[in-house]
């Protein structure tokens, strides 16, 4: 250990003694920090108030008894109250923005004197390292007649300490998946958008308008928002939603800003409405572009304001609210249309996310197909799987069909499947049933025959060509009843060419290529779980000139 540098303030009360006979038989901080021989100090700087003089010579004449070898540096620091931050603050950043530091010098920080102001400006200047310095803290000990207590010297080089790093990322991780209610999504851009809300949601009161076409989970990621407000106690009071597109005329005003008895007709009692009912919560205006222009103004007027006039009222009350706005709508064209107020939406615009659709999001399917699977399992009490063929079969027509209704639709046709299957099993026929209930809904005529699915990791690795080709041969395995049957109808003008020709094996061999079986496609499974590596496979060539 080599020797010091060590900033301190002179300490007006703790360096003192009553009496300078007796002051040997008390601990005194700036003394007893030079008495600890495996601590060399090599330079002491004082900081003291001009009017401390008598005091800063006794203790400089009693650290030369401790310590001769360390040199005493006073520096006087002009301060008039040393319990107002900023003039102590201001002081300090002078005085380090002007000491002449030296790379290969050890500086430290003495935490022990001063007031508490001073010491909170020393540590947040060594954050800054403004002092390149460790900060170092001194004690008392109990039956120490030496009076030289302890210290301890701390290093604010957080990267030394990995479990309070890896606490902060565990924390900033378990926001993230709050927000998405437990999803490992995969999508990166997704994922930003996440990042971003999250820090928002911590950070900023304003407003936050979420737009995305029907489905795309703007309710629900607005409940989420509410929970990481009120979790960090951005938020006290309750979350309160409403789909604008309900609130229509008078009973539009009374909801949303209340009114008093006698207001309107039918208005038999008084009502405190939505917005007063959000004081120090969150209000969720779902569908915000349907509300009309009178609401909207007064609407405006309550966030910037934070108080409205009540329907009957004479007088205004006030509610603290913070809002999240939902629309499917482009509002700036609803401006343009003049059914949206400009001024408002430039109020709710300073945070707006756009949520992708299902079809921008295709690598989350997956994880929402298992998020959904335990949400239906939850409400029929007991677990809901799929097969596995009955699986691959819902995911390769999931990742290729269009979500009209985003997730929404997703999350309903999960919810059909699960409450269809008999002990909690999804089999391929209920897969089926549901694709073709699926394509009713869209108006698409049914199949004039058989449908075939490969699996993803199959069709994403072949040619438009080769895939043509790969569905046309298990469509006449499908409606084959033997191997050779389907290999004469897919081999009837090459076999004429041949003197022995064993269809069979010519098209085993043909599936095989791809990981794929006759019992497996005649079992009603129209692909098999294989882990044949496509990357390094062999190109096949076409079936008709197969030499096989």
């Amino acid at each position: 250990m080599g020797s010091y540098t060590v900033f301190s303030f002179l300490g007006t009360t703790l360096d003192r003694a009553r009496t300078e006979e007796k002051r040997w038989g008390k601990w005194r901080p700036n003394i007893a920090l030079c008495q600890h021989e495996e601590l060399p100090i090599k330079k002491l700087i004082l900081l003291h108030p001009p009017s401390a003089l008598p005091l800063l010579h006794l203790v400089c004449r009693d650290i030369a008894i401790v310590s001769p070898t360390t040199t005493i540096e006073p520096v006087p620091l002009e301060v008039n109250d040393p319990w107002e931050f900023e003039e102590v603050f201001s002081a300090l950043l002078d005085f380090s923005s002007t000491y002449p530091f030296e790379d290969k010098e050890e500086y430290l920080l003495h935490m022990t004197t001063g007031t508490h102001v001073a010491q909170i400006c020393l540590f947040l200047l060594a954050e800054a390292r403004y002092f390149p310095a460790k900060l170092i803290q001194t004690a008392p000990v109990e039956h120490d007649e030496s009076k030289k207590g302890s210290y301890r010297i701390i290093d604010l080089d957080l990267s030394r300490y990995d479990t309070i790093a890896q606490r902060f990322s565990f924390r900033k991780r378990e926001k993230l998946s709050l927000l998405k209610s437990g999803i490992e999504t995969r999508n990166e851009d997704f994922n930003r958008l996440i990042e971003q809300i999250e820090f928002v949601a911590t950070n900023s009161p304003d407003p936050i308008l979420l737009t995305g076409a029907t489905g795309t989970g703007k309710s629900h990621l607005a409940r989420q928002i509410y929970e990481v407000k009120r979790t960090h106690n951005k938020v006290l009071g309750p979350l309160v939603e409403v789909n604008c597109a309900t609130l229509r005329g008078d009973s539009a005003m009374s909801s949303l800003f209340g009114h008093t008895k006698g207001a309107f007709t039918g208005a038999a009692t008084a009502r405190a409405g939505l917005l007063l009912s959000a004081h120090k919560g969150v209000l969720f205006l779902d569908e915000i572009g349907e509300l009309g222009l009178d609401e909207q103004a007064m609407l405006l007027r309550a966030l910037e304001e934070k108080r409205f006039l009540p329907m009957g009222a004479d007088r205004e009350v006030t509610s603290d609210f913070q809002l999240i706005a939902g629309t499917n709508r482009d509002l700036r064209q609803c401006v343009r249309e003049k059914t949206f107020r400009e001024d408002l939406l430039a109020r709710i615009d300073l945070w707006s996310f756009h949520l992708p659709s299902l079809r921008e999001r295709r690598e989350d399917i997956e994880p929402n197909l298992e998020y959904e699977l335990s949400k239906i399992s939850g409400r029929l009490g007991m677990k809901v799987s799929f097969s596995t063929e009955a699986r691959l079969l819902f995911l390769s027509f999931a990742n290729k069909t269009e979500w009209y209704a985003n997730f929404r639709g997703f999350n309903a046709s999960i919810t059909r499947m699960g409450t269809l299957s008999a002990h909690g099993r999804i089999t391929e026929n209920i897969v089926r049933d549901e694709i073709q209930r699926l394509k009713r809904q869209r108006g698409e005529p049914p199949p004039e025959e058989d449908t075939v699915f490969l699996p993803l990791q199959l069709t994403d690795s072949l040619d438009p060509f080769d895939r043509a080709q790969l569905e046309e041969v298990v469509r006449v395995c499908l409606r084959s009843s033997s191997l050779s049957e389907a290999g004469r109808e897919l081999f009837s003008v090459s076999r004429t060419r041949k003197k022995v020709s064993n269809d069979a094996d010519r098209l085993r061999k043909y599936l095989s290529r791809f990981g794929l079986t006759w019992d497996g496609i005649r079992s009603g499974i129209s692909v098999t779980l294989t882990t044949v590596d496509m990357t390094n496979r062999e190109e096949p060539a076409p079936l008709e000139y197969s030499e096989d």
